[in-house]
Formats: structure tokens, sequence, C-alpha cells
């Protein structure tokens, strides 16, 4: 492949007042309309369901634990560990109440338990809601309520804030479910709120003493509302469907067609982009179709370089001042 772009159309001159218009351009894979869709994988479960079943013993998730301060080496869950987790989870929130379009909400730094939510929400028929506090003060509140969130995911440093007076959106919560642990005065401040908060041990023993089968999705569902900041006033909330992340994963199977380098099962992706952003996303659901493996940073940027030195990623989707620090560590 030479060129990776055809124009489809021509520019043209103004006139009568009419601005110019530039020549539009089109994918070179789609000159003659648009590839059709892979008939295997027509949602977000189907890229996940399928490479569970193929890539069973493959390492799949991957994080580092602290010792003293300190983190250790990568620690990973394989495609069945983490299938078996997310049916857990599935099961508790059907079990809880949750039913097919129900919104849960994921609050927190890229790990392990972030994506395996998602997964569940792929498989339940939930809608996934990222919550990103970077988007100003107030806005997990505002989301919170403008989603209609039923259930959160949330990182345990992070619970407190949700359970604070301040995020008056939490009286609409049915549960609170942590990263890690909970604490006494947690469980208390959910209870005064008339609901509970779970450990992400208890959430997991809850579904495996409830189990409830997956209910698939259709490819038009809803799969997901990433809120970004727009250009002024509230958060704005982004639909997208199953069919577009699917659409996404088979895209980047036919465009990775065109290269000699092809991806493998021992392929390795360093996350630490938000999971709250489509990009990071739809990259891991790309690795995971592919049988690959993806670590997550320790939660501190500054700390990169350690992590790359550690999981020795064969891919990094970054922004211009990690690729400097990046830079300056090597040399």
């Amino acid at each position: 492949m030479t060129k990776y772009t055809i124009q489809v159309e021509s520019g043209r001159a103004g006139k009568d007042g009419e601005p110019s218009v530039g020549p539009v351009y089109r994918n070179a894979l789609a000159k003659d309309g648009f590839p059709p869709t892979d008939p295997n994988m027509t949602t977000s479960w189907d890229v996940f369901r399928v490479a569970a079943e193929k890539y069973a013993g493959n390492k799949m998730l991957g994080w580092r634990e602290f010792t003293d301060g300190k983190a250790g080496p990568y620690f990973w869950k394989s495609y069945k560990e983490t299938y078996e987790e997310v049916l857990c989870v599935g099961s508790a929130l059907t079990h809880l109440g949750a039913k097919p379009g129900s919104r849960v909400g994921i609050y927190g730094m890229n790990c392990p338990q972030w994506a395996i939510a998602m997964q569940a929400c792929n498989g339940y028929s939930l809608i996934c809601v990222p919550l990103y506090d970077t988007l100003g003060s107030g806005a997990v509140n505002y989301i919170i309520e403008h989603a209609e969130v039923d259930f959160v995911f949330v990182q345990d440093k992070k619970v407190k804030q949700v359970l604070s007076p301040d995020c008056t959106s939490a009286q609409r919560l049915k549960s609170v479910i942590s990263f890690t642990t909970t604490t006494e005065e947690q469980n208390a401040a959910a209870a005064s709120l008339g609901m509970r908060a779970f450990s992400w041990n208890e959430f997991l023993e809850l579904g495996k003493e409830r189990p409830s089968e997956p209910l698939p999705p259709r490819p038009l569902d809803v799969c997901t509302i990433m809120y970004t900041s727009g250009t002024t006033g509230r958060p704005k909330g982004v639909v997208l469907t199953h069919e577009n992340v699917a659409a996404f994963v088979h895209g980047n199977d036919l465009y990775m067609e065109q290269f000699e380098d092809k991806m493998t099962v021992d392929d390795v992706y360093l996350s630490f982009l938000p999971l709250a952003h489509i990009l990071d996303r739809v990259v891991e659901e790309y690795f995971f179709h592919k049988g690959a493996s993806v670590g997550y940073f320790q939660g501190d940027l500054n700390a990169i370089r350690d992590d790359i030195m550690e999981l020795k990623p064969t891919f990094l989707a970054g922004v211009p001042r990690v690729f400097e620090r990046v830079h300056e560590g090597m040399n």
C-alpha cells in the first residue's frame, strides 16, 4: 500500500459570496464504499468473549503491587481468570437490581478492576459511564445525576469523595464498589445514604454465590456514555454503541493487514492514558481482540519510566509531555 488516502471529491472555488471548498479525501480502504463489518464481531462483548475462549491461558491484565511504598514486579491475570471475574461482577450487579440499560459509573485510575467492570457492563447489557474528575470540580456529581447512574465502581482513595455531602447525587446510587477495600467509616456513610458499600472481594463473592448468565447486547445498543468538557458549560455525554467499538476493532484489523509488522499474542501495551477517554479504551480492546497483554502503570506519571523498564511494552500510546520524559530518561 503506497497511498493511504484517496480523493473522492474535487475542491471548488467560491462564488456569489459562498466560501471555497477544499477537496474531500477518504481512507484508501474505503474507496469503493465502507468495508462491511465482521458478522462474528458486532459488539464489544463479542470482542472480549471470543478472545477469552481463544486465548484462555494468555496473560491479559497486569499490575504492580507495592511493598514498603515501592512498586514490585508485574502480576498477571489470564484471559480465563479475567472472564470468570467479569461473570462474578455482572452477576452481582444483576442480583442488586441492574437491568439492561442501567448505567454503571467507573471512577478511578486505570487498573484491572476498571477493565473488569467495563467488560461486565458489556456482557450484561449495562451502560458504562466513566467518571473523570479533571473535567472540573463538581463534574462527578453532575455526571452521576445527568447520566442517571445507579452503581459506581470507585478507586479506594476516591470512595470518600463519592460518599461526601458535597456529592449530592450519591443519594440516587444503589451501591458503591471499591476497587480494593472499604473502611467502617465508608460503610457507615453509605448506609446513611440508604445503600451499601462493597469491597472488591465482597462483590466477587456475591456474584459467585448468585451466578447469572450474561445478557449479551445488540450492535446498536448503547455501550458507553463518555463525558467530554466540550467548549463551554457542563460536560457533554457522548453516546457510543457496541457497533462503534466493534467497527473500530475490525477497522484496525483491515488496516494492519497493509503492513509487514503484525501484532501477536506477545505484544504488550502500557496503559496510562485515562480509560475515561475513548482512545485508551479502544486500544485496550484491540489488544484483547488479539490475545495480547495490557499492563497498567502504577498510578504516577513521574514513575512512568520505571513502569516502562519493568513491563518492557511493545506499544505505547501517549501525549507529548510523556514522550519528552521518556526521551529525557533515555538520554
